[in-house]
């Protein structure tokens, strides 16, 4: 069956062509810079996206309910249409790739510069009602991160925690020069989320979920979970052994605990441990920055990339993991066509997730276990999985995910999501106050979402 499906699904990929007000999605940046490049010219890795303004409306009024592995894209869209949640790569003036993994440090032709890092995280066990168990109004100083909150009622199913980790988490070797270390080199791995400060209260509730790490602000937008220690590490590395990754992040936390295995053994204080690890960080994510490259060419034969692992039969064991991976890279938006003209507008509903070529695999596999939707094949990057058949999202999308929720400030779109369907279905769009009423609705939804 899995044959005769992905056969239909390759058969399909070619470019839809976009129309209407392209949807958004709710923005994460990243730390200030860890670089990208096109044709020479150096980006921000994150940032506030372009802004697309649209008429508001308070949300409340309306009622209803919703809600760095070789990564996302956005089509013929600004970086907020399908989110910002983890660093980012411009491919071209239509194109964002959300980054992942990318063999070595970065993926080069003649006009293409690739670098790449990780995202990832998930949750417990399955929350009823969202809206009041799930999204805490609270506010809190960018100094530190206020502990006045219920997020213990918040628990994570441990699926969902890889699902969402496969997402957005980043497994980090950060190797700096030191004057206080034998080898000259201070190496200090690291396990960690970064969001947009609207999502802290997840951040908070996958902290007392593991019961290691710290919540840091990250400027005035950004918040990141960290894990250090070797102790706290531990707990990490035994989660990601029971619950594993999917993607193909998974190389990349294979070759982080290899060096982390090294560094517990304090083999990093000889010359050869350290070529080790130098030489595992020169395969993840982005590779050696040009200091280490540098540095250790001085070697005499300079530094072989470790062999990187490559994730084999790709499969979805549990249903929570989607729920966790959605809630990362899942968007929920609306198209609209003709918005002035009654009679022929069109309102159209989008779930998509967006993916790496890479992963062409793990979107294949959601594909046959949803069991609707089609994959497009935007570029040579960029692989999108995407259901806007009306029945399809009313008869199979919004079900499994009011039965395995998203989390997040994520669900406050998927509770919009839902009662635009509601008003689709009793025809509402057709006529003005309908088509005003979606607007505004669409206006609030993702990155135009100001109330959390």
């Amino acid at each position: 069956m899995l044959n005769i499906l992905t056969s239909s699904l390759i058969n399909r990929f070619d470019v839809p062509k976009p129309w209407g007000l392209y949807f958004q999605d709710s923005a994460t940046p990243l730390p200030k810079w860890s670089g990208k490049s096109l044709m020479g010219i150096k980006l921000p890795n994150s940032g506030k996206p372009l802004e697309l303004q649209v008429p508001s409306y308070i949300w409340k009024v309306i009622s209803g309910w919703t809600n760095h592995s070789c990564k996302v894209i956005s089509l013929k869209a600004s970086e907020k249409n399908v989110g910002n949640r983890g660093s980012k790569s411009v491919i071209c003036e239509n194109l964002t790739v959300k980054e992942q993994r990318v063999d070595g440090s970065y993926i080069k032709d003649t006009n293409l510069m690739l670098r790449c890092t990780l995202t990832g995280f998930e949750r417990n066990y399955r929350i009823k009602i969202l809206t009041t168990q799930l999204i805490n109004k609270r506010s809190y100083s960018t100094s530190h991160v206020s502990r006045n909150n219920n997020n213990h009622h918040l628990r994570i199913d441990p699926q969902f925690l890889t699902g969402f980790a496969d997402a957005e988490s980043s497994f980090v070797l950060s190797i700096t020069k030191s004057n206080i270390v034998r080898s000259g080199w201070a190496i200090k791995p690291r396990f960690q989320i970064h969001l947009h400060k609207k999502d802290l209260f997840i951040l908070e509730a996958i902290k007392n979920f593991l019961g290691v790490g710290k919540v840091y602000v990250q400027g005035t937008t950004s918040v990141e979970y960290r894990v250090f220690s070797i102790k706290e590490l531990k707990v990490v590395l035994d989660h990601f052994d029971k619950f594993p990754l999917i993607t193909q992040k998974y190389g990349d936390y294979i070759l982080f605990k290899q060096a982390y295995l090294l560094w517990v053994d304090r083999e990093h204080l000889t010359p050869e441990g350290l070529r080790k690890i130098i030489s595992i960080k020169a395969s993840m994510n982005n590779g050696l920055s040009e200091q280490l490259k540098e540095a250790f060419n001085t070697y005499g034969d300079g530094i072989i990339p470790a062999v990187r692992p490559i994730k084999e039969n790709v499969h979805i064991d549990n249903p929570q993991w989607l729920a966790g991976f959605s809630s990362g890279e899942g968007s929920f938006g609306v198209k609209i066509r003709n918005s002035k003209d009654n009679s022929k507008a069109v309102v159209e509903l989008i779930f998509q997730i967006n993916q790496h070529v890479r992963d062409k695999q793990l979107i294949t596999y959601i594909a046959e276990y949803l069991g609707c939707g089609n994959i497009y094949k935007h570029s040579v990057n960029a692989v999108v999985y995407r259901v806007s058949k009306r029945s399809d999202l009313t008869e199979i999308i919004i079900p499994f995910f009011e039965k395995y929720p998203i989390l997040g400030i994520k669900a406050l779109d998927f509770k919009d999501f839902c009662f635009i369907s509601e008003l689709i279905k009793n025809q509402v769009h057709h006529n003005k106050e309908g088509i005003d009423q979606i607007l505004r609705i669409k206006s609030k939804m993702n990155s135009g979402r100001v109330e959390y």
